[in-house]
């Protein structure tokens, strides 16, 4: 069984109204997504513009976006700064969300904060400078930027939530931009093609700001730099004005070369794996870099390196026990899938696929065929489980995407039993990958781990907890 602390989220003491405020929280998912940013707007005025109050950097993109700001929030902190995060969705706690150097918002300012953003909700209600009940995203945004004043940080790492545009976090005067891959996703709402959605990412972008862009299909990044250069914004792409060097792995994470406008790098250490790692850190990199120079400060090396070496992001390819060793990564498209299992390949060039397991369980909307025939090559057997949300695909239509893929198909109830027989079905020398929803990996750590106390299960509204009877 992994040796892992507890996670963060479990250390706060639990608040006697956390629970029934978070339930409040989650009811507002019936609202669904509600793109466009009247709402945000009125509702962030009401609370007397908490977003004005820090500086900071704003993140998109289709894959990727949560680690640039795990590690740009790490190596900000590391040059002294007080530092908030903010980021979707969550692994085991809604807390995890909102951080400010590496702590996760305490259950009693969630409370008093929420409590703030619905007094705000009614008074723009009433005064008609809103038309609607806030969703769930737009009142967590509120509340994230509410507290980042409250706790007077000096900078925040914005995640996107989707999109880009019309996000409710588009409503920051940031001096960087970064705008990571580009990917088919959300098409019935950023639209049918790369092309159109690069052009929702870069809605993030506004004149006086640089963007710090990973993609680097042609199709996308033309449009990323059509809607970048009329605003007079200027662009570091990845492969041109920021290198990735030599990189060398270890069981650690890995080492690489780096350089950027502003400096070289020789031998820098992030301890997470996978191929992608290395970029994201870059992207990162050279986002904090322009960061610190529009405001007039330098950023030393010695403060990457170290800001580096105490980045923590959970579920990114992330090793979780042994014999059989446990990978956990929350890839949920074909493109990340590729990318996790050629960073398997890598990290495990001599596993032998027939002594390898994968778990497996996705949302309805995620393209599983292509999912599934991604991962084929890395396991001879694959487990099927429900992921815990009114989303979920069926474990038959996952049954029938593995079909031909994978020689060995198990089905099974829940994670804990997926989990119990994909380790029986793997050899102690090979591995168990559990990947295709943040859903099925946070609910495996809370699995093994233990949840937080009194932490309400925000899978989905309506969704329980299978230990947790019918009455919530």
């Amino acid at each position: 069984m992994p040796k892992h602390a507890k996670a963060n989220a479990a250390s706060a003491a639990p608040h006697p109204d956390y629970a029934q405020a978070v339930a409040r929280l989650s009811a507002r998912r019936r609202f669904g997504i509600r793109p466009g940013l009247e709402t945000i707007q009125g509702l962030l005025a009401e609370l007397d513009h908490p977003e004005r109050a820090f500086r900071s950097i704003h993140v998109t993109g289709s894959k990727g976006k949560g680690s640039v700001t795990a590690i740009a929030a790490s190596v900000l902190s590391a040059t002294g700064a007080k530092v908030g995060r903010f980021t979707s969705p969550h692994l085991l706690s809604y807390r995890e969300r909102m951080e400010v150097d590496g702590t996760p918002i305490s259950p009693a300012a969630v409370v008093e904060g929420l409590a703030r953003a619905e007094a705000a909700t009614s008074a723009a209600l009433r005064r008609g400078t809103i038309e609607r009940e806030p969703t769930f995203f737009e009142m967590t945004t509120a509340l994230a930027f509410d507290w980042f004043r409250t706790e007077k940080v000096d900078a925040a790492v914005v995640e996107v939530g989707l999109g880009g545009r019309l996000d409710s976090t588009n409503v920051l005067d940031a001096p960087v931009g970064v705008i990571t891959t580009i990917e088919l996703e959300h098409v019935e709402i950023l639209g049918p093609t790369l092309a159109h959605i690069a052009r929702e990412k870069a809605g993030i972008l506004h004149p006086g700001m640089t963007a710090v862009v990973g993609e680097t299909k042609p199709t996308p990044l033309l449009a990323i730099d059509q809607i970048a250069h009329p605003l007079g914004v200027s662009v570091w792409h990845l492969t041109a004005e920021i290198a990735v060097g030599d990189r060398t792995i270890g069981e650690w994470g890995q080492e690489f070369d780096l350089a950027t406008p502003h400096h070289a790098y020789e031998k820098l250490r992030l301890p997470l794996h996978g191929i992608v790692q290395a970029g994201n850190a870059a992207l990162a990199i050279a986002a904090v870099e322009r960061f610190q120079t529009a405001g007039g400060r330098a950023l030393p090396e010695s403060k990457v390196r170290s800001g580096l070496q105490s980045v923590r992001w959970r579920g990114r390819l992330e090793k979780f026990g042994t014999r059989p060793e446990g990978w956990l990564d929350v890839a949920h498209t074909p493109e990340s899938a590729r990318a996790l299992a050629q960073s398997l390949a890598e990290i495990n060039p001599l596993a032998d696929p027939n002594g390898n397991a994968v778990i497996f369980g996705c949302l309805a909307e995620k393209r599983a065929d292509e999912i599934l025939e991604a991962l084929s090559p890395l396991a001879t057997t694959v487990v099927v489980v429900p992921v815990r949300s009114a989303r979920a695909l069926d474990t038959g239509s996952m049954r029938r995407s593995a079909e031909g893929r994978f020689p060995k198909i198990v089905v099974a109830p829940d994670i804990a039993t997926a989990w119990r027989l994909a380790r029986a079905a793997a050899d102690p020398d090979g591995f168990v990958l559990v990947t295709g929803s943040d859903y099925l990996v946070g609910d495996l750590i809370g699995e093994v781990e233990g949840r937080p106390e009194a932490e309400p299960d925000l899978s989905d509204p309506g969704v329980a907890h299978p230990s947790e009877g019918s009455a919530r």
